[in-house]
């Protein structure tokens, strides 16, 4: 089976392997200590301490396993590359709420770079993926969790 495309921007990619590297040579040495302090304990079969440290070293070496495989997968995209012809991942889009006339801007990244509080929405989030592909002044329907809603693209910019 094919591995999956991640999408990511040049701070992503630098963000996601700065966080890498901090999990393989930081938080394994304080882990490991704390393994090593709740062994002194005496008996880890009833050791709290150990179990919990024990699930935090499963945990780490869990996202390290992850962020390797994301950044093997990786396909970077610079604001060079980003179209804006049609909407595109990494475009600045703007849209227009045809029933509230409300306007809504927020730019369209892979989903490792997903904050929606900070206005990146996921390429395969539902939004995001009814926009791609289309262009300035088109009315898109977007099938959200809380029903059908209709947007005009107003813009779409790097």
């Amino acid at each position: 089976m094919a591995e999956q495309e991640v999408l990511m921007t040049v701070e992503g990619l630098q963000a996601m392997e700065q966080d890498l590297e901090h999990l393989k040579t930081v938080r394994r040495k304080e882990v490991a200590a704390r393994i090593k302090q709740a062994i002194e304990f005496g008996d880890i079969s009833e050791n709290s301490e150990y179990e919990d440290a024990k699930n935090e070293q499963a945990f780490i070496e869990g996202q390290i396993l992850n962020f390797e495989k994301m950044l093997k997968n990786a396909r970077v995209i610079e604001a060079s590359d980003v179209n804006v012809d049609v909407v595109s991942e990494y475009s600045n889009v703007t849209l227009i709420n045809l029933e509230t006339g409300e306007p809504l801007s927020f730019q369209i990244v892979g989903s490792v770079e997903a904050k929606p509080f900070e206005y990146k929405i996921s390429n395969e989030s539902p939004v995001g993926k009814a926009l791609l592909g289309h262009k300035v002044g088109q009315e898109v329907d977007v099938q959200a969790p809380a029903g059908l809603i209709r947007y005009r693209i107003v813009s779409i910019q790097k």
